[in-house]
């Protein structure tokens, strides 16, 4: 698939999205969360508080906001969590989520469905449909 090709594709976010979300409330610890990534290979958490979800915890908050910040590991997620959540519709093309994130400047989108949360997309997501 060429630059132009992605550029012009009709493939939809909910094509290549991650449908599993795995989330945690905001007193969770980054230590916690931080096994949780590593067991379960994954690069971001889902952060709720009063059963919404309202930010994200990514592999980069860990070397941005806690490494660097020496924040002990009994710190809370949503201490550090990076909100609002930025998101884009589960029938928005993949190229708009491109876009998005580069604006953005981030690499994990939720994706929405009337307003909940149904997946994630990942700029690793966008990268293996451009090398189809």
């Amino acid at each position: 698939m060429s630059r132009k090709d992605f550029e012009s594709s009709s493939i939809l976010v909910k094509d290549i999205m991650t449908q599993a979300i795995i989330s945690v409330p905001g007193e969770t610890t980054v230590f916690q969360v931080a096994k949780m990534m590593e067991q379960g290979g994954i690069g971001a958490v889902l952060v709720k508080k009063d059963n919404n979800l309202k930010g994200i915890v990514t592999d980069r908050d860990y070397a941005t906001k806690i490494v660097c910040n020496d924040l002990p590991s009994d710190t809370s997620v949503e201490k550090i969590m990076s909100t609002p959540l930025i998101t884009i519709n589960f029938d928005a093309t993949i190229s708009a989520a491109a876009e998005r994130m580069t604006t953005k400047k981030i690499r994990k989108l939720g994706v929405t469905d009337n307003g909940k949360i149904i997946g994630l997309i990942t700029s690793t997501d966008l990268v293996t449909q451009l090398s189809k």
